[in-house]
């Protein structure tokens, strides 16, 4: 118990430096790393709690996937950071009132802990960890009782991939790009040119 109680005390401390280090740190390579750092200590303290299967599916799809793709984006666009951060001051209110809706929502929750004699037994739909594997009740429960909701999760972040494509998406002068629409109408006239080559001479 000593050592779990000490493991979980060095992994949380990381974690939550790691995630403070996200958000403060001026290079985004740096702050892609930190958030690398900060999944592998979160699927350390999922480790702890038994859940296996969820820190392997962070280890392997946010770390192996979001994180790496994250960090190649970052390294390979030519994002001006300074120029996004101008007026980053103007939505300060709106992101002020977001966060104090989710420490409400926080408070609630820890609050609902606390007052629940029984927390566990309030979920009926978890099912008995002797009779069932951690991956087969995880399901069980992802895709009976909170199927819409994972649906809607799932459309929340193929919306959030639309708006990072968009937002990103930029039409710079004197890039070459491919026009299928001109390539496919184009005619024979245009595609093909005949020149008559003189002897000893080139085009």
């Amino acid at each position: 118990m000593v050592v779990q109680a000490l493991s979980f005390y060095l992994f949380a401390t990381i974690a939550v430096l790691a995630g403070l280090m996200v958000i403060s740190s001026r290079n985004p390579v740096h702050s892609v790393l930190y958030l690398i750092l900060a999944f592998f200590n979160s699927a350390a303290l999922f480790v702890l709690m038994g859940a296996e299967f969820l820190a392997m599916i962070l280890l392997i799809v946010y770390v192996g996937a979001v994180a790496v793709l994250f960090l190649f984006v970052v390294m390979m666009l030519d994002i001006n950071f300074v120029e996004l951060r101008k007026g980053a001051l103007r939505y300060l209110p709106i992101g002020a009132l977001i966060g104090l809706v989710l420490l409400a929502e926080l408070i609630i929750l820890v609050g609902g802990q606390v007052i629940e004699a029984d927390p566990v037994g309030a979920l009926h739909a978890i099912p008995d960890p002797e009779q069932v594997t951690n991956t087969e009740a995880l399901g069980r429960l992802l895709y009976t009782d909170y199927i819409y909701v994972f649906q809607a999760a799932g459309m929340i972040l193929l919306v959030a991939m639309i708006g990072a494509i968009v937002l990103t998406h930029r039409v710079r002068a004197g890039v070459r790009k491919q026009n299928i629409a001109r390539q496919v109408g184009r005619t024979r006239a245009e595609a093909v040119q005949l020149k008559k080559v003189e002897p000893g001479q080139g085009l």
